[in-house]
């Protein structure tokens, strides 16, 4: 049976940094609620459903959230991790399933290692928090952050060892070295080590091997045109057979699937929309995700799913009022799907 995990992005209570940015009260539901259609039979806005548009500072949330994973086949979600130098934000949701135990479902975190900037509301140029690597001392102040959460035994393990993504790898100035030290300081704590993968948008994967990862995952998100005063558009269906990348052989590579995209709420029209998506689609690309891993030992049938909830990008699991739940029972079909 593969594993499947969803990113989860925590974006969704508000914190005082993005008040000073973008407003009093701003979260990922105030780009969600400015979709429009900017075209013909455009899908805009989405709506959520049954979780309506929550605030993660309710613990309840969390709890009704990992009930609809686990009821349609999803092992564990995958929390984006912000650490700048030593600041972390939009670290209140984890930390409090952390301390509380709350919800009883497994979990892993991916690095989101990239600057802050305006980019998503018309402002690239506008530095809001820089990503930086100091060196090792921030590394090992780092390691001891993470640490807490290897430690929980919900933690995601493969071959034993505590699950960890690095979102933007080869932005790291000496990632060889940073793996070294991660894994020395967990055989140092207990641990058996590490298992790290890579996030890739591309499809050669030779130098993030070399470097010291585990593997890679590799998310095929639709490259962007540029036309005036309106989004990039593809038909979901003229290009589902691209947004699947199978391993090559010799590869430690993990399908990333998506079931939608659609970031015009938050770009406007410079946004890249995946036209007339549907449960059909993305089970199609699920069935070939899980042929692809069907050789694999199960522990490491990984797929991941991107994402859960990010509704900012029209990029979501959760239910909303056009397909309910359509998409989540997807998950627990494909692998049957894939097997006739």
């Amino acid at each position: 049976m593969a594993r499947s995990i969803a990113f989860y992005l925590p974006q969704f209570h508000p914190i005082p940094e993005n008040d000073a940015w973008w407003g009093a009260g701003y979260t990922e539901w105030t780009a969600v609620r400015r979709g429009r259609p900017l075209f013909a039979d455009h899908y805009q806005p989405h709506v959520p459903a049954d979780l309506g548009h929550y605030d993660l500072r309710d613990p309840a949330v969390r709890v009704r959230q990992a009930e609809l994973a686990r009821r349609y086949g999803i092992e564990g979600f995958c929390y984006y991790h912000y650490w700048f130098a030593g600041r972390r934000l939009l670290e209140r949701p984890f930390d409090e399933v952390l301390a509380s135990g709350e919800p009883d479902f497994p979990f892993c975190l991916c690095w989101a290692n990239q600057s802050w900037t305006g980019i998503w509301h018309g402002a690239p140029d506008r530095m809001l928090v820089e990503q930086t690597y100091p060196g090792t001392d921030d590394h090992r102040q780092h390691f001891a952050c993470l640490l807490v959460a290897f430690r929980d035994p919900r933690y995601i393990r493969v071959d034993g060892r505590p699950l960890l993504l690095i979102f933007s790898p080869r932005k790291l100035p000496e990632p060889a070295a940073l793996l070294e030290l991660w894994r020395r300081l967990a055989r140092e704590a207990g641990l058996p080590g590490l298992f790290v993968l890579a996030v890739s948008h591309v499809r050669r994967h030779d130098t993030l091997a070399s470097l010291g990862f585990d593997g890679t995952v590799t998310m095929c998100v639709p490259p962007r045109r540029i036309e005036a005063a309106k989004p990039t558009i593809y038909r979901h269906d003229e290009i589902v057979d691209r947004l699947v990348h199978v391993r090559a052989p010799g590869t430690v590579d993990f399908p990333c699937v998506s079931p939608n995209w659609d970031n015009a709420p938050r770009t406007g029209a410079n946004g890249v929309v995946l036209h007339d998506s549907s449960p059909a689609l993305f089970r199609q690309n699920l069935v070939t995700a899980h042929r692809a891993l069907a050789a694999e030992p199960e522990d490491r049938r990984l797929i991941f799913l991107k994402a859960w909830n990010e509704w900012g990008e029209g990029n979501h699991l959760e239910p909303d009022r056009r397909f309910g739940h359509g998409f989540l029972e997807q998950v627990s079909k494909a692998e049957q799907a894939a097997r006739a």
